[in-house]
């Protein structure tokens, strides 16, 4: 599921009368549950014929409960999650496209600052250029994803948000489809977002992220601009690390280190270094300090708040660098990971220790990375956050 950071609201605020607070906030009957989301709609101002008109057929759709408890993409490794989405077919395409489009991305980064390569990674891997956009119903996936308790703070004003595009048109209630967590269009946008940053990129008077990639491309733009994308400045590097006695455990997300720090370490680019050198800069193993490696700098964070999982993050940033002319990175001769059942095992034992892992899913995610680091560097082994068999056993 995309987008995941920039949503969350406190429920408390949702339910501020006494109309709203009857209804459930998720859960419970269906039926009472869309009555609540009407009444709140009509309460933001939005008309009670709009309201009913976008909620009167929604119904939840079993099949995007399932996706949502699925999500397999996040269990994959990054050499194979990046080789399957970096392909060679997806490299020709987002050339062309970046040629086509070449006077959309020019004025993209001209008014926010953010390169043609980046959007086009994006694009390529959220929809392949438009031509997968999903074809779940928009209306019933938010509705299900809202009345599930699991994340409502996020999905309820999703909802509203859509609701509030039907009333501007820009939403069939019946016929929109997307992706089955409820974005929309080319570069899957949720509700809240088209409305707070849709862009008219090829000047008809509307915003349609579905059909137009002109749309698509500025409304992308616009919206890593508002993430805090720095204008000039890299996102992600592949570098070579020397061999021998490096400090690992210096590596990973918000460790303070600044690039002319990795440089004094020996550390070396493959494509050519950054011209300041006083970035800050956080060393990633993606697959173990004997995959790849590079140094993701302060817009790398942009990519984490499109989407937490970080295989999913690391292999767009790294697609964009290709796409702005960077080699294949070197794969190396990772280990061998742990399969799910050892990895769940794994985080059971990092949690008796102590570690805030998160959730027991087996999923290797920003916390679970952080507490093998720290558990290699107590053990002493290579602190490069990637668990084998060797640190399980140990443990």
């Amino acid at each position: 599921m995309k987008h995941t950071l920039r949503f969350a609201l406190l429920l408390s605020t949702v339910l501020a009368t006494p109309a709203l607070a009857q209804a459930p906030a998720c859960g419970g009957n269906f039926a009472q549950f869309i009555e609540g989301v009407n009444a709140e709609a009509i309460a933001k101002g939005i008309s009670a014929d709009v309201a009913q008109n976008a909620l009167r057929r929604a119904s939840i759709d079993n099949k995007v409960l399932s996706m949502d408890r699925a999500q397999g993409v996040f269990r994959q490794t990054f050499l194979e999650f990046s080789k399957r989405s970096v392909s060679s077919n997806r490299m020709q395409v987002g050339a062309k496209k970046m040629n086509q489009y070449a006077k959309t991305f020019a004025r993209a980064e001209a008014e926010y600052g953010v390169p043609a390569a980046v959007i086009t990674a994006f694009w390529g891997l959220e929809t392949d250029f438009g031509a997968v956009q999903g074809d779940f119903n928009t209306l019933n996936a938010l509705a299900t994803l809202a009345h599930d308790c699991r994340r409502p703070e996020l999905f309820r004003p999703q909802l509203i948000a859509a609701v509030e595009m039907v009333g501007n048109g820009d939403l069939d209630p019946s016929g929109t489809t997307g992706a089955w967590a409820g974005e929309i269009g080319q570069v899957q946008m949720l509700p809240r977002d088209i409305i707070e940053y849709g862009v008219d990129g090829d000047g008809d008077g509307q915003v349609n992220l579905k059909q137009s990639s002109e749309d698509a491309i500025m409304t992308a733009a616009k919206f890593i601009n508002a993430l805090g994308w720095r204008a000039g400045e890299p996102w992600l590097a592949e570098v070579s690390v020397p061999s021998g006695n490096f400090p690992y455990e210096k590596s990973g997300l918000g460790q303070g280190m600044k690039l002319n720090d990795w440089t004094a370490l020996g550390v070396s680019f493959r494509n050519g270094a950054p011209t300041s050198q006083n970035l800050p800069a956080d060393l990633l193993f993606p697959q173990g300090r004997n995959g790849p490696a590079f140094l993701a700098f302060p817009n790398f964070s942009i990519y984490l708040e499109w989407n937490q999982s970080f295989i999913y993050t690391t292999s767009a940033a790294y697609f964009a660098t290709r796409l702005a002319g960077a080699k294949p990175y070197e794969a190396g001769n990772p280990g061998n990971g742990l399969d799910d059942g050892a990895m769940k095992q794994l985080q059971q034992k990092l949690a008796a220790l102590g570690h805030d892992v998160g959730k027991i899913d087996g999923i290797l995610g920003g916390g679970t990375r952080a507490a093998v680091r720290a558990e290699q560097l107590r053990l002493g082994l290579p602190a490069d956050g990637w668990p084998d068999q060797a640190l399980l056993g140990k443990l």
